[in-house]
């Protein structure tokens, strides 16, 4: 761990990752990654989970071609994924505990806000309208705009340059490994809220349990 990090309200920008840090979308993940799996005739374990939350599609797509074969599969069952994925996103989607408090709070207190997240654009905006926060940020990126997605730095780095801060003046929350190694890589500072203990978040500056505590 690196110095504490500065209060939340210190920063002049947050950046929110989606899934499974603002939205309780990791569970509906697991779901729809169930399914693709039952449907390959496998099963789908909390290993495999742990494998590819927060990893980029093509990190994926090479991950379930080595689970589900052949290699050239990959992307076909990425694409199979998302949509199952796009129909549960249609359904209901919650949010984290204190992530609507939070981003209320920062907004009334004059922060920028910016949504930063390897999921593609077609899932965001669903996810974002079917949970009522479609306004909630003045910019969303998504791993359909840069070239490499997490854990390299491209979407951070671009929320940052879209909301005209440099990435010191911004902290990312996140909740998966190559989420902070992607925010840290992006030079700003970044507070973990893990959602599964299993989850390695010894990068972050911070860890906390959940955004309530960031209320106070």
């Amino acid at each position: 761990m690196t110095e504490p990090v500065a209060p939340i309200g210190r920063f002049r920008a947050v950046v929110f990752d989606m899934d499974g840090l603002l939205l309780d979308t990791e569970v509906l993940w697991q779901q729809a990654e169930a399914e693709l799996f039952r449907r390959h005739g496998d099963r789908f374990s909390q290993a495999d989970k742990l494998a590819v939350m927060g990893t980029s599609f093509a990190m994926t797509a090479r991950y379930f071609a080595e689970r589900l074969g052949p290699p050239e599969r990959g992307p076909q069952l990425v694409d199979e994924l998302q949509q199952v994925m796009h129909a549960l996103l249609q359904d209901q989607v919650s949010s984290r505990p204190g992530a609507l408090e939070l981003v209320t709070r920062l907004r009334g207190n004059g922060v920028r806000l910016a949504l930063a997240s390897n999921s593609s654009r077609f899932l965001v905006d669903t996810a974002l309208a079917t949970a009522g926060v479609t306004d909630a940020f003045e910019v969303i990126v998504t791993s359909d705009d840069v070239e490499h997605a997490k854990p390299a730095p491209d979407i951070y780095l671009l929320a940052c340059a879209r909301l005209g801060v440099e990435p010191a003046e911004a902290v990312a929350l996140e909740d998966s490994a190559p989420g902070i190694e992607a925010a840290k890589a992006a030079g700003m500072a970044c507070i973990a809220v893990p959602q599964f203990a299993e989850t390695d978040v010894s990068a972050a500056d911070r860890v906390i349990d959940t955004l309530e505590e960031l209320l106070f």
